[in-house]
């Protein structure tokens, strides 16, 4: 669209109008696309995402488990006490920003919950990639912070880096039953060290006890990686999912970077449309995360 035309554009369409008329412009360039390639070069997982648009409305994740989600299942409590709403996750408490409302809350935790499911290309672990017991976690990009809620009972310690005040606040909540073992660092992880930013390096030099990272934030996975050149670095053994489907190259640069530092790089199955992201482009498919081991 002309670049003088899109701010009228957005001023007189409403944004539920606007994610639409995107997303069913995106399904047909994405079927196009594909259908203009030679078929062996087209993989079995690319046929299965295929497959699904051909018969269904576009989503992040076009795959038939999306149907096993609603937010009208989720129930929504208050915690008077703290003046903030929560949800249970597998009988623990995982708290909200405090100017949610139930309705918003139902949608972002049954995101969270399609984002874990065992067929979603954006699940962190697998029967075969486990976090345990001697491990040390950095969430980097915690947000409401449900993974490290998922295996605060089963890791030795977690580091939680979150720069959202009201995420912060809410964490704290989320957390308070283990406080002996989660530190929550508000602060970006990010390539420098200032009054919002923490440079990996440096923090991880004061610890060495870090085993596994989670990596999720919004884009700025490169500038995280950059700053994590000294644990990659050291002989300790460390694991690492890393989201790859913010920006188109993100998968091929993050695997050639990280096979140079010697890991084992195994993508995630399936793939994401990730059309928050107004540079996307062919082949529109992303893996939705890395899964990395030393």
């Amino acid at each position: 669209m002309n670049k003088y035309l899109f701010p009228i554009y957005r001023a007189l369409v409403p944004k539920p109008i606007r994610t639409i008329l995107l997303k069913k412009s995106l399904r047909k360039d994405i079927l196009n696309y594909f259908a203009s390639l030679p078929a062996s070069e087209v993989n079995d997982e690319q046929q299965e995402v295929l497959g699904f648009l051909e018969r269904n409305e576009l989503k992040i994740f076009s795959y038939p488990f999306n149907e096993n989600y609603s937010p009208e299942k989720i129930e929504v409590f208050t915690d008077t006490e703290k003046g903030l709403k929560y949800v249970l996750q597998d009988g623990k408490r995982l708290y909200f920003k405090k100017r949610w409302g139930e309705d918003r809350i139902k949608r972002a935790y049954c995101d969270l919950t399609r984002e874990q499911d065992p067929e979603s290309p954006h699940r962190y672990l697998t029967g075969e990639f486990l976090i345990g017991e001697n491990d040390v976690l950095a969430d980097i990009g915690a947000a409401e912070g449900n993974f490290s809620l998922a295996v605060v009972e089963k890791v030795k310690k977690i580091y939680i880096f979150e720069y959202d005040k009201e995420w912060i606040e809410a964490a704290k909540a989320t957390f308070a039953p283990w406080a002996d073992k989660v530190e929550i660092i508000n602060k970006y992880v990010s390539d420098h060290d200032d009054e919002s930013n923490l440079n990996f390096g440096t923090f991880y030099n004061e610890r060495k006890d870090i085993t596994f990272l989670k990596i999720d934030v919004d884009g700025a996975e490169a500038s995280v990686l950059k700053s994590c050149d000294v644990i990659f670095r050291s002989p300790d053994k460390v694991k690492m999912a890393l989201c790859t489907y913010h920006k188109n190259n993100d998968e091929k640069d993050f695997t050639a970077l990280l096979k140079d530092y010697g890991f084992e790089v195994t993508p995630s199955k399936g793939y994401m449309i990730n059309y928050y992201d107004k540079k996307m482009k062919a082949p529109y498919l992303r893996r939705g995360l890395i899964r990395v081991t030393r």
